[in-house]
């Protein structure tokens, strides 16, 4: 195990000659993002594989995997990722980053290692990050009683330590998105833990890699019908320098496109507050990045500024939040809205003549609203002639118990004889099983007292 004596503001050594590129690839954006694209990265030659696997809903997915099975908890992709870069990694090509191992990282850590083992392999270092858990803490954060996890985002410090040990691998719970990706730039280049415009365009590096083919033409809100190739998807390059600056491109003949317009998409994509978007190692301005389009698939940034990190981490409290039910209706015209409206009617006026505890409903009309919701004005488009070809009602239901969010189900089989006419369909999702709900809040906690726990354990196969 490794101390954390390195994580004042001093000197470190650089890994990298003065003026030598560190080239970074965006593995993963998501747990259950496609690894095909993975290969065309690693032969494209890349330093660091980074694989970001969390999002918030992510975690609570990872908790009902443990509540099943307590050895669970982390992202059963991971084996994939892994295997697609073992002859990258056992050469020496490339090293492997992901948080992949979520609420369990300790779990994560020991499942790769047992992997290589069982595949012959030795000789590389794994190392696992633990700590985020703060929990331990509960009396001083004043968690509630019934929390079933409660993670700080740490920073980009502790897969420093473990690549300063010489970790091949280096396996995290909850570590914030980019700090993934700052890790090795800080590791490479010996960065100050105080040098805030560094610090910060590695955060901004790591903010345009972490969604995978986000930057690379992926969800892009332009002319994504001009994609050259995308049944061959490129996922995202960063050939960084020691000065903070990074061309953004792709692996050769690969789809995707990477101009101005794409990257200074996803450089925006969940950020409140430009000029201070806020990272567990330093706050990065992305308003005073210069942006260059070489043509080509690679567009140059340069100039990020920084200020001081802040002095709290994002945490994620998970808590229950009972149970949901979920019907769906589907009706063609004529008056499919209408006959979609009068099925959701009928399945409230059931749960009330059973004498349902409902906690909640919640309606939707998939064809009319399902997707704007509220910001659909209904009347204007029936004032204007419109009516929906066809429309899918989806009702659904959170109660206290398992049991009682399971009573409604039986009811809406009434429907396919005796109501509206041309149902198409009934569906019951999960068969009618309501699957548990879980409450996800975020918190302020003091730096000091997450970073108190973390340790880096480091073990050679």
């Amino acid at each position: 195990m490794l101390p954390r004596s390195g994580w004042a503001a001093t000197s470190r050594p650089i890994g990298k000659d003065e003026g030598m590129t560190t080239r970074l690839g965006g593995g993963q954006g998501f747990y259950g993002d496609g690894y095909a694209p993975v290969e065309d990265l690693l032969a494209a030659g890349i330093d660091y594989l980074v694989c970001e696997a969390l999002a918030e809903l992510t975690l609570a997915i990872l908790q009902k995997d443990r509540q099943r099975d307590e050895s669970l908890g982390y992202t059963r992709d991971l084996p994939l990722y892994v295997g697609a870069a073992l002859p990258y990694l056992t050469d020496g090509r490339t090293r492997l980053i992901t948080n992949a191992g979520g609420i369990n990282p300790l779990a994560a850590g020991r499942a790769v290692i047992g992997g290589l083992r069982e595949h012959g392999v030795s000789g590389l270092k794994v190392a696992t990050v633990v700590g985020d858990d703060v929990r331990p803490h509960a009396e001083v954060l004043d968690l509630p009683d019934d929390v079933l996890f409660a993670n700080a985002y740490l920073g980009a410090r502790p897969i420093v330590d473990a690549l300063d040990a010489g970790a091949d691998i280096v396996v995290t719970g909850r570590v914030a998105d980019a700090s993934l990706f700052l890790a090795p730039l800080v590791h490479e280049y010996g960065w100050r833990w105080d040098d805030w415009d560094r610090l910060a365009a590695g955060v901004a590096i790591g903010h345009l890699l972490e969604c995978s083919g986000q930057v690379t033409g992926g969800n892009y809100s332009g002319a994504w019908w001009e994609n050259p190739d995308p049944f061959r998807v490129g996922f995202p390059i960063a050939e960084c320098e020691p000065d903070g600056s990074v061309v953004i491109t792709k692996p050769p003949a690969t789809g995707g496109i990477v101009t101005w317009d794409t990257v200074r998409e996803q450089l925006l994509y969940e950020v409140h507050d430009p000029t201070a978007y806020m990272n567990p190692d330093v706050v990065a301005d992305f308003t005073s990045l210069e942006l260059e389009d070489l043509g080509g698939d690679r567009v140059r940034l340069s100039g990020c500024r920084g200020a001081p990190a802040p002095d709290t981490y994002k945490a994620l409290v998970c808590t229950p939040a009972g149970y949901a039910g979920e019907a769906l209706v589907t009706y063609s015209w004529p008056d499919a809205e209408a006959k979609a409206r009068a099925a959701l009617r009928f399945l409230r006026h059931r749960a009330e003549v059973i004498g349902m505890a409902v906690d909640e409903w919640h309606e939707e009309y998939f064809g009319v609203n399902g997707f704007g919701g509220p910001t659909i004005d209904v009347r204007r488009l029936e004032d204007n002639g419109w009516e929906a070809p066809e429309v899918t009602g989806r009702l659904a239901w959170r109660c206290q118990t398992r049991e009682e969010a399971a009573r409604l189900n039986r009811e809406a089989g009434l429907l396919g004889l005796s109501g509206p006419p041309m149902i198409s369909g009934i569906s019951r999702a999960r068969g009618g099983r309501p699957t548990q709900l879980l409450a996800v809040e975020s918190c302020a906690v003091d730096r000091k007292l997450a970073d108190s726990n973390v340790v880096v354990d480091v073990e050679e196969v």
